[in-house]
């Protein structure tokens, strides 16, 4: 019987150990585990055991107040400003070519020569012709004078006065023929060397020196004016009146011209023509912008990802985008007290552009937001600030706005447009 019960005291010993190792792991869990009671101000999960007094390192940022240019967003193709097809107007064979495929031409200057000598030999009989046209009419012209004379005297009869100026007239009429000959095989001999009717970048040659040209079929060469140059790109139907009202007053509206892959900046021009109607197919409407391009970086059907400027407002209060947070009540920004302390401050977005966003209200400028490590902050968090990265700045990202896309907010008044 003693073993038995020795037995049973044992057992109970280890049920009660194991039921309260049970407990304390339940406790530890319940006291490290995170609640879903949330701050009342900024939607955070709370967690058991979390402290207030341990700094937390946060990057910090002014709120500025600087000029915020909005600009829209488009794809576009680079397309040359004239492009002409050089063709021969006159046949004959190729004898001479006068230029370097690629290089820049003026126009006029020499491209080809096409053998002349067929053209300078018309051009020989059709003055001969002319010539003995002319003489022609001179002694038709002596002839109606003595006629004439003759007729005074009653020495001729009406009739042959009237066929003789008839014969004059008819030698004058042959002499335009003639003139006329003349003029087109001249017109032909200047054809025959063929000239740079643009000034602009030459292409590859599309035929070589001896082969026979047919006239107006063969193409030599093409010609691209490449300075000035354009853009096409296309907008959507909603966005026009932000873009037409400006230019119908006469504003010039910047446009940029970035790379691919938007890190690089081409070059810089203005709006020069809006399309004259929407294509309903894809509710857009084409513009086209003119750029000088003296640095040569854009070329004809090259990519391009188009930014047009629009609206400058002169006096935006500005932060940087990721200062911006959005919860269940809307957007916010965590703001620094002067002792350190932050606190959840709701603003009123009026446009961002992905780097910087401009606010309507909720903030002033010189007031001080989180940047990055809003990860770990709720209301009362004493936080330590960090040197902010470079590229955090505001003010360099207003340097170089990048575009502004309308989001959830009222207009501001203050717009310079």
């Amino acid at each position: 019987m003693s073993d038995l019960s020795m037995k049973k005291s044992s057992s109970a010993k280890k049920i009660i150990s194991l039921v309260l190792f049970a407990l304390l792991l339940i406790g530890l869990l319940w006291y490290f585990w995170p609640q879903s009671k949330t701050t009342e101000q900024d939607g955070r999960p709370w967690r058991r055991g979390a402290t207030s007094l341990t700094a937390v390192p946060v990057t910090a940022v002014d709120v500025v107040k600087a000029p915020f240019a909005v600009e829209l967003k488009a794809l576009g193709t680079v397309t040359a400003w004239n492009h002409v097809s050089v063709v021969s107007q006159v046949g004959g064979e190729l004898v001479g070519i006068k230029f370097v495929e690629g290089q820049y031409v003026k126009a006029g200057d020499v491209l080809a020569q096409i053998d002349p000598r067929t053209y300078q030999a018309e051009v020989t009989q059709a003055r001969g012709a002319l010539a003995e046209q002319q003489a022609q009419l001179t002694h038709a012209e002596k002839e109606l004078v003595r006629y004439k004379n003759l007729i005074k005297q009653d020495s001729v009869a009406q009739q042959t006065l009237d066929a003789q100026q008839a014969t004059v007239n008819q030698q004058r009429a042959t002499i335009k023929v003639r003139q006329a000959q003349l003029d087109k095989a001249e017109l032909d001999l200047k054809h025959s060397t063929i000239h740079a009717p643009i000034a602009g970048r030459l292409g590859l040659r599309k035929v070589d020196q001896g082969n026979i040209v047919a006239a107006n079929s063969t193409e030599i060469v093409t010609i691209t004016q490449d300075q000035p140059i354009a853009v096409s790109f296309t907008i959507p139907e909603r966005d026009l009146l932000s873009v037409i009202k400006p230019f119908k007053q006469g504003e010039k509206l910047r446009v940029q011209a970035w790379n691919r892959d938007e890190t690089e900046l081409l070059a810089v021009g203005e709006l020069d023509s809006i399309d004259n109607q929407v294509d309903v197919a894809t509710g857009s409407i084409r513009l086209k912008a003119r750029f000088t391009n003296e640095e040569g970086l854009l070329f004809p059907n090259q990519f391009v990802n188009v930014r047009l400027h629009t609206i400058t407002y002169p006096d935006a209060l500005l932060v940087p985008a990721d200062s911006v947070q959005y919860g269940a009540k809307g957007s916010f920004v965590w703001k620094i007290g002067s002792d350190d302390i932050v606190q959840v401050q709701p603003v009123e977005v009026a446009r961002t552009d992905g780097v910087t966003t401009m606010l309507i209200s909720g903030v002033v400028a010189g007031e001080t937001v989180v940047l990055e490590g809003v990860d770990r902050l709720r209301t009362g968090s004493k936080i330590e600030r960090v040197q902010p990265l470079p590229s955090t700045k505001v003010d360099a990202v207003i340097e170089e706005p990048s575009l502004g896309i309308s989001v959830s907010g009222s207009e501001p008044a203050a717009a310079k447009e």
